[in-house]
Protein backbone atom coordinates (compact mmCIF):
# COMPACT_ATOMS: atom_id res chain seq x y z
CA UNK A 1 0.00 0.00 0.00
CA UNK A 2 1.33 3.47 -0.82
CA UNK A 3 2.02 6.02 1.83
CA UNK A 4 -0.58 8.78 0.61
CA UNK A 5 -3.09 5.67 0.76
CA UNK A 6 -2.48 4.95 4.23
CA UNK A 7 -2.17 8.37 5.23
CA UNK A 8 -5.21 9.00 3.84
CA UNK A 9 -7.20 6.21 5.60
CA UNK A 10 -5.17 7.17 9.08
CA UNK A 11 -7.14 10.45 8.62
CA UNK A 12 -10.63 8.98 8.10
CA UNK A 13 -10.35 6.51 11.12
CA UNK A 14 -8.84 9.37 13.16
CA UNK A 15 -12.23 11.13 12.64
CA UNK A 16 -14.60 8.60 12.84
CA UNK A 17 -12.60 7.92 16.38
CA UNK A 18 -12.82 11.25 17.49
CA UNK A 19 -16.48 12.18 16.20
CA UNK A 20 -17.67 9.20 17.78
CA UNK A 21 -16.30 9.74 21.03
CA UNK A 22 -13.99 6.33 21.17
CA UNK A 23 -10.75 7.73 21.30
CA UNK A 24 -9.23 6.47 24.61
CA UNK A 25 -12.58 4.69 26.02
CA UNK A 26 -11.57 1.20 26.36
CA UNK A 27 -12.13 -2.04 25.19
CA UNK A 28 -12.80 -0.31 21.93
CA UNK A 29 -16.20 0.70 21.51
CA UNK A 30 -16.61 -1.42 17.85
CA UNK A 31 -20.33 -0.84 17.74
CA UNK A 32 -20.01 2.84 18.70
CA UNK A 33 -17.96 3.02 15.62
CA UNK A 34 -20.37 1.32 13.44
CA UNK A 35 -23.42 3.03 14.25
CA UNK A 36 -21.40 6.58 13.66
CA UNK A 37 -20.73 5.31 10.15
CA UNK A 38 -24.70 4.88 9.80
CA UNK A 39 -24.27 1.38 9.61
CA UNK A 40 -26.09 -1.50 10.95
CA UNK A 41 -24.87 -4.89 12.41
CA UNK A 42 -27.50 -7.76 11.55
CA UNK A 43 -26.72 -9.97 14.12
CA UNK A 44 -30.15 -12.19 13.05
CA UNK A 45 -28.41 -14.36 9.94
CA UNK A 46 -25.80 -16.12 11.00
CA UNK A 47 -23.23 -16.41 7.95
CA UNK A 48 -22.18 -20.03 8.92
CA UNK A 49 -26.23 -20.74 8.38
CA UNK A 50 -27.14 -18.93 5.22
CA UNK A 51 -28.70 -20.37 2.12
CA UNK A 52 -27.25 -19.97 -1.47
CA UNK A 53 -30.78 -17.87 -2.04
CA UNK A 54 -29.20 -15.30 0.87
CA UNK A 55 -25.85 -14.90 -1.80
CA UNK A 56 -27.51 -14.77 -5.15
CA UNK A 57 -29.68 -11.75 -3.64
CA UNK A 58 -26.80 -10.08 -3.01
CA UNK A 59 -24.86 -10.72 -5.65
CA UNK A 60 -27.84 -9.85 -7.67
CA UNK A 61 -28.40 -5.94 -6.16
CA UNK A 62 -24.50 -5.61 -6.37
CA UNK A 63 -24.23 -6.25 -10.14
CA UNK A 64 -20.38 -5.27 -11.33
CA UNK A 65 -20.29 -3.78 -7.14
CA UNK A 66 -20.07 -7.38 -6.34
CA UNK A 67 -16.51 -8.18 -4.83
CA UNK A 68 -15.39 -12.26 -3.37
CA UNK A 69 -12.25 -12.81 -3.38
CA UNK A 70 -11.91 -16.07 -2.02
CA UNK A 71 -12.34 -19.85 -2.75
CA UNK A 72 -15.48 -20.54 -3.36
CA UNK A 73 -18.39 -19.36 -0.48
CA UNK A 74 -17.34 -21.42 2.14
CA UNK A 75 -16.49 -19.81 5.68
CA UNK A 76 -17.22 -16.55 5.42
CA UNK A 77 -16.91 -14.62 7.75
CA UNK A 78 -18.16 -11.04 6.88
CA UNK A 79 -20.16 -9.58 4.56
CA UNK A 80 -20.71 -5.85 3.25
CA UNK A 81 -24.15 -5.07 1.83
CA UNK A 82 -23.72 -1.51 0.67
CA UNK A 83 -27.29 -1.08 -0.58
CA UNK A 84 -28.65 -1.80 2.90
CA UNK A 85 -25.45 -0.23 4.69
CA UNK A 86 -25.63 -3.42 6.45
CA UNK A 87 -23.04 -5.97 7.81
CA UNK A 88 -23.28 -9.31 8.30
CA UNK A 89 -21.31 -11.77 10.60
CA UNK A 90 -20.19 -15.32 11.38
CA UNK A 91 -22.09 -15.56 14.71
CA UNK A 92 -19.42 -18.18 16.18
CA UNK A 93 -16.55 -16.31 15.89
CA UNK A 94 -14.71 -15.19 19.27
CA UNK A 95 -15.60 -11.48 20.24
CA UNK A 96 -12.30 -9.98 19.23
CA UNK A 97 -12.51 -11.62 16.03
CA UNK A 98 -15.70 -10.36 15.36
CA UNK A 99 -14.83 -6.82 16.15
CA UNK A 100 -12.07 -7.07 13.72
CA UNK A 101 -14.05 -8.17 10.92
CA UNK A 102 -16.75 -5.81 11.84
CA UNK A 103 -14.53 -3.03 11.35
CA UNK A 104 -13.11 -4.29 8.29
CA UNK A 105 -16.36 -4.11 6.70
CA UNK A 106 -16.91 -0.84 8.38
CA UNK A 107 -13.65 -0.28 6.02
CA UNK A 108 -15.08 -0.95 2.64
CA UNK A 109 -18.29 1.23 3.46
CA UNK A 110 -16.38 4.35 5.15
CA UNK A 111 -13.37 5.02 2.53
CA UNK A 112 -14.90 6.92 -0.21
CA UNK A 113 -13.04 5.18 -2.49
CA UNK A 114 -14.45 1.67 -2.02
CA UNK A 115 -17.68 3.44 -3.38
CA UNK A 116 -17.77 1.30 -6.42
CA UNK A 117 -17.90 -1.76 -3.92
CA UNK A 118 -21.89 -3.01 -3.23
CA UNK A 119 -21.44 -6.47 -2.36
CA UNK A 120 -18.35 -7.73 -0.55
CA UNK A 121 -17.33 -11.38 0.94
CA UNK A 122 -14.60 -11.86 3.08
CA UNK A 123 -13.43 -15.24 4.72
CA UNK A 124 -10.10 -16.02 6.28
CA UNK A 125 -8.07 -14.95 3.40
CA UNK A 126 -9.22 -11.70 2.58
CA UNK A 127 -9.06 -10.44 6.27
CA UNK A 128 -5.49 -11.75 6.11
CA UNK A 129 -3.69 -8.48 6.45
CA UNK A 130 -1.31 -9.95 4.03
CA UNK A 131 -3.83 -10.58 1.52
CA UNK A 132 -2.72 -9.10 -1.77
CA UNK A 133 -5.75 -6.84 -3.04
CA UNK A 134 -5.79 -3.28 -2.83
CA UNK A 135 -9.47 -3.09 -1.44
CA UNK A 136 -9.14 -5.82 0.93
CA UNK A 137 -5.64 -4.49 2.51
CA UNK A 138 -7.19 -1.19 3.20
CA UNK A 139 -10.11 -2.71 4.44
CA UNK A 140 -7.51 -4.36 6.57
CA UNK A 141 -5.53 -1.41 7.41
CA UNK A 142 -8.59 0.56 8.47
CA UNK A 143 -9.81 -2.57 10.88
CA UNK A 144 -5.96 -2.30 12.57
CA UNK A 145 -5.41 1.15 12.90
CA UNK A 146 -8.77 1.69 13.99
CA UNK A 147 -9.32 -1.03 16.65
CA UNK A 148 -5.98 -0.41 18.28
CA UNK A 149 -6.81 3.34 18.29
CA UNK A 150 -3.42 4.77 16.51
CA UNK A 151 -0.76 5.55 18.44
CA UNK A 152 -2.70 3.94 22.21
CA UNK A 153 -1.51 0.81 21.74
CA UNK A 154 1.90 2.13 21.52
CA UNK A 155 1.05 4.05 24.51
CA UNK A 156 -0.52 1.29 26.68
CA UNK A 157 2.29 -1.38 25.29
CA UNK A 158 5.23 0.42 27.54
CA UNK A 159 2.80 -0.11 30.70
CA UNK A 160 2.70 -4.09 30.58
CA UNK A 161 5.14 -7.06 30.36
CA UNK A 162 7.18 -7.84 27.80
CA UNK A 163 6.04 -10.87 25.37
CA UNK A 164 2.83 -13.07 25.70
CA UNK A 165 1.54 -11.46 29.31
CA UNK A 166 1.53 -8.16 27.68
CA UNK A 167 0.03 -9.03 24.42
CA UNK A 168 -2.65 -11.17 25.84
CA UNK A 169 -3.42 -7.76 28.27
CA UNK A 170 -3.56 -5.50 24.99
CA UNK A 171 -5.54 -7.91 23.58
CA UNK A 172 -8.38 -7.50 26.57
CA UNK A 173 -7.37 -3.41 26.84
CA UNK A 174 -8.86 -2.91 23.29
CA UNK A 175 -11.08 -6.09 22.52
CA UNK A 176 -9.04 -7.80 20.16
CA UNK A 177 -8.28 -11.28 19.62
CA UNK A 178 -4.54 -12.25 20.71
CA UNK A 179 -3.72 -13.06 17.02
CA UNK A 180 -4.45 -9.21 16.08
CA UNK A 181 -2.73 -7.61 19.52
CA UNK A 182 0.62 -10.66 18.34
CA UNK A 183 0.79 -8.75 15.16
CA UNK A 184 0.46 -5.28 15.95
CA UNK A 185 2.58 -6.12 19.23
CA UNK A 186 5.73 -7.31 16.80
CA UNK A 187 5.61 -4.19 14.46
CA UNK A 188 5.17 -1.69 17.45
CA UNK A 189 7.57 -3.22 19.94
CA UNK A 190 11.19 -1.83 20.43
CA UNK A 191 12.24 -5.41 21.64
CA UNK A 192 14.53 -7.86 19.84
CA UNK A 193 11.69 -10.51 19.14
CA UNK A 194 10.46 -12.68 16.41
CA UNK A 195 7.06 -14.08 15.78
CA UNK A 196 6.31 -17.18 14.21
CA UNK A 197 2.90 -18.63 13.17
CA UNK A 198 1.88 -22.33 12.98
CA UNK A 199 -0.60 -23.86 11.15
CA UNK A 200 -2.99 -26.45 12.82
CA UNK A 201 -1.19 -29.70 13.06
CA UNK A 202 -1.73 -31.66 10.70
CA UNK A 203 -0.67 -35.31 11.58
CA UNK A 204 1.06 -36.98 14.71
CA UNK A 205 3.33 -39.19 12.61
CA UNK A 206 6.58 -38.97 14.95
CA UNK A 207 9.26 -39.83 11.59
CA UNK A 208 7.27 -36.80 9.48
CA UNK A 209 6.56 -33.07 9.09
CA UNK A 210 3.36 -32.79 10.82
CA UNK A 211 2.64 -28.87 11.16
CA UNK A 212 3.56 -26.09 8.53
CA UNK A 213 4.64 -22.25 8.79
CA UNK A 214 2.01 -20.05 7.64
CA UNK A 215 4.14 -16.57 8.94
CA UNK A 216 6.92 -15.06 10.17
CA UNK A 217 7.39 -11.74 11.70
CA UNK A 218 10.24 -9.87 13.01
CA UNK A 219 10.56 -6.10 15.08
CA UNK A 220 12.82 -3.81 13.42
CA UNK A 221 15.23 -3.69 16.19
CA UNK A 222 15.69 -7.94 15.81
CA UNK A 223 16.37 -7.75 12.11
CA UNK A 224 18.73 -4.13 13.01
CA UNK A 225 21.09 -6.82 15.33
CA UNK A 226 20.65 -10.49 14.07
CA UNK A 227 19.02 -10.29 10.86
CA UNK A 228 16.35 -12.70 9.60
CA UNK A 229 15.42 -16.62 11.02
CA UNK A 230 16.28 -19.38 8.84
CA UNK A 231 13.05 -21.52 10.07
CA UNK A 232 11.90 -24.64 7.30
CA UNK A 233 8.53 -24.30 5.68
CA UNK A 234 7.81 -27.74 8.04
CA UNK A 235 8.46 -28.69 11.40
CA UNK A 236 8.08 -32.18 12.97
CA UNK A 237 8.25 -33.53 16.65
CA UNK A 238 12.65 -32.36 16.93
CA UNK A 239 11.44 -28.73 17.40
CA UNK A 240 10.42 -28.36 21.23
CA UNK A 241 7.46 -26.23 20.62
CA UNK A 242 6.18 -28.59 18.30
CA UNK A 243 6.02 -31.09 21.20
CA UNK A 244 4.47 -28.20 23.16
CA UNK A 245 1.98 -27.32 20.72
CA UNK A 246 -0.31 -30.67 21.16
CA UNK A 247 0.14 -30.45 24.89
CA UNK A 248 -2.70 -29.10 26.70
CA UNK A 249 -1.84 -26.02 27.93
CA UNK A 250 -2.65 -22.96 26.34
CA UNK A 251 0.33 -21.36 26.78
CA UNK A 252 4.18 -21.70 27.31
CA UNK A 253 6.52 -18.82 28.89
CA UNK A 254 9.69 -21.10 29.65
CA UNK A 255 10.52 -22.00 26.53
CA UNK A 256 14.23 -22.18 25.22
CA UNK A 257 15.19 -23.02 21.79
CA UNK A 258 18.62 -22.31 19.56
CA UNK A 259 17.77 -20.62 15.97
CA UNK A 260 19.61 -20.87 13.22
CA UNK A 261 19.89 -17.27 11.15
CA UNK A 262 19.91 -16.56 7.52
CA UNK A 263 23.58 -15.54 7.82
CA UNK A 264 24.24 -19.15 8.86
CA UNK A 265 24.89 -17.78 12.56
CA UNK A 266 23.16 -19.30 15.30
CA UNK A 267 21.04 -17.90 18.75
CA UNK A 268 20.21 -19.15 21.75
CA UNK A 269 16.63 -18.01 22.70
CA UNK A 270 13.71 -18.35 24.83
CA UNK A 271 10.04 -18.28 23.47
CA UNK A 272 6.68 -18.14 24.37
CA UNK A 273 3.70 -20.17 22.83
CA UNK A 274 0.12 -19.11 22.48
CA UNK A 275 -2.71 -20.99 20.80
CA UNK A 276 -6.41 -20.16 20.39
CA UNK A 277 -7.57 -23.50 18.63
CA UNK A 278 -6.65 -21.78 14.81
CA UNK A 279 -2.78 -21.49 14.89
CA UNK A 280 -0.48 -20.94 17.98
CA UNK A 281 1.97 -18.07 17.87
CA UNK A 282 5.76 -18.63 19.04
CA UNK A 283 7.22 -15.61 19.88
CA UNK A 284 11.19 -15.98 20.19
CA UNK A 285 13.48 -13.08 21.58
CA UNK A 286 17.46 -13.96 22.59
CA UNK A 287 18.04 -15.07 25.64
CA UNK A 288 18.70 -12.00 27.90
CA UNK A 289 15.83 -9.59 26.45
CA UNK A 290 14.88 -7.86 29.68
CA UNK A 291 11.91 -6.17 30.47
CA UNK A 292 12.25 -2.63 32.18
CA UNK A 293 9.94 -2.20 35.28
CA UNK A 294 6.08 -1.59 34.29
CA UNK A 295 3.64 -0.42 36.51
CA UNK A 296 1.23 -3.36 35.49
CA UNK A 297 2.48 -6.77 36.39
CA UNK A 298 0.36 -9.64 34.09
CA UNK A 299 -0.05 -13.37 35.75
CA UNK A 300 -1.08 -15.73 33.06
CA UNK A 301 -3.33 -18.56 34.63
CA UNK A 302 -4.80 -21.64 32.80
Amino acid sequence: MIESTKKDIEEVSFEILKQSKSLDIFPTPVDKIVEHSELVVNSEIDLNNIERSFIDSIKEKAGEGFKVLQDGLANIRGLFDRTESTIYLSQTRHLGRRNFVKLHETGHGVLPWQNAVIGAFDNSSTLNPDFEDQFEEEANYFASITLFQHNRYDREMKKVDFGLPGVIALSKKFGSSVHASFRNYIFKTNKRCALLVLNPVQNKNFNEPICSKKNLFHSRLFIKEFGKIKFPNKFNYKWDFIQRYLSKAAFIVNGEITISLENDEVLDCNYHLFKNGYNAFVLIFPRGEKNKRVKNKIILHE
